[in-house]
């Protein structure tokens, strides 16, 4: 009777062993595949998933993969014929969109790329991607002002995607009239979303001189009769009036420290973050009290006015230097929802 059950449990395990291999052996081809790509290696990557797929057909990933290789070896018209039935599925997520609208933004097929990510957005009323490649189109498309409307919508639903911050500060930066205000918030926000790419480095310059720009009057209750503003831009607008004294000295890492000191004290002592609850200041509060406010500053407006300049500073501040990595590093930037005051 045991041998009977051994033989029977051994016919099972053989038999499992034998339906499991071929979906075994089509995620090794993927892999395979994944490391051709990632080497730039786009032929043997398209010989690999093709096996790969052969063996797994209907595999989301692969299939999406597949159309990614034929749109990174430009042959637009295969990404097309892969991209187009992977949107139909029921379980196409947000990145089959997204890989199908890169390709139609590379022929110019601007029209139907506006039809497709409607129909993303219908799908996915929440995805910062989406609200950002869309807005990129129509940005392509010369309609920036549409385009803002996009990437707003994106920092409203999907306030942790950074790219929507990114397009919106630029933006804002290039209009006749900068709203310098909200360069300064989302620009923060950005650079603590994404904070070592070559997009932080450029955002941290956006924002020294979005300071400078800010602070270019001897009283900013002026900006807010320039504008309509919300009433979280006239809380926070005036709180940092108070300070507006600290900048007669110049513009420079130090006295934007100075600046925003001056601000966490009076916006929490104020109560204005009870009515107002912002992770941007909530992240100041707590950098305060952490003893490494000026290594911050130092960080996005030091590094950004003078590299050399910073470069001292992080020699001769060590401690302070090392103690704001580690405090960055441990720390995952995550902003709440309903946070959105624009």
């Amino acid at each position: 009777m045991k041998k009977m059950l051994l033989s029977f449990l051994l016919i099972v395990s053989t038999a499992t062993t034998l339906l499991a291999q071929p979906q075994q052996d089509a995620q090794q081809l993927y892999e395979t595949a994944k490391t051709f790509m990632r080497q730039g290696d786009y032929d043997n990557a398209l010989l690999i998933i093709k096996r790969a797929i052969e063996k797994d057909p209907q595999n989301l990933d692969m299939l999406k993969d597949l159309e990614f290789i034929y749109f990174l070896k430009r042959d637009y018209a295969k990404a097309l014929e892969t991209g187009k039935p992977l949107i139909e599925r029921a379980d196409a997520d947000v990145q089959a969109f997204q890989i199908l609208g890169l390709t139609y933004k590379a022929i110019a097929e601007y029209k139907e790329c506006r039809k497709l990510y409607k129909k993303a957005l219908i799908k996915f009323p929440t995805s910062g991607v989406m609200y950002n490649e869309y807005g990129e189109l129509l940005a392509m498309d010369n309609e920036l002002n549409n385009a803002i409307v996009q990437w707003e919508k994106g920092i409203e639903t999907d306030a942790n995607y950074s790219s929507n911050y990114f397009n919106a500060v630029k933006y804002y930066a290039q209009q006749t009239k900068p709203d310098l205000f909200w360069i300064l918030m989302y620009g923060e926000i950005f650079v603590n979303l994404e904070s070592y790419t070559a997009r932080t480095t450029e955002i941290k310059k956006v924002l020294l001189e979005g300071y400078k720009k800010f602070y270019n009057t001897s009283d900013l209750t002026t900006t807010l009769k320039q504008k309509s503003p919300t009433a979280f831009e006239t809380e926070t607008i005036n709180t940092l009036n108070k300070s507006v004294g600290i900048a007669s000295d110049g513009i420079n890492a130090e006295t934007i420290m100075a600046i925003k000191t001056r601000f966490v004290l009076d916006w929490f002592q104020g109560n204005h973050q009870a009515k107002f609850p912002y992770r941007l200041f909530d992240h100041y509060q707590q950098m305060l009290k952490e003893g490494i406010f000026d290594a911050y500053n130092q960080w996005i407006y030091g590094s950004a006015a003078n590299t050399d300049v910073y470069n001292l500073w992080l020699q001769t501040h060590d401690k302070e230097a090392d103690a704001f990595k580690k405090f960055q590093t441990a720390r995952i930037f995550k902003i709440p929802a309903g946070q959105y005051y624009k």
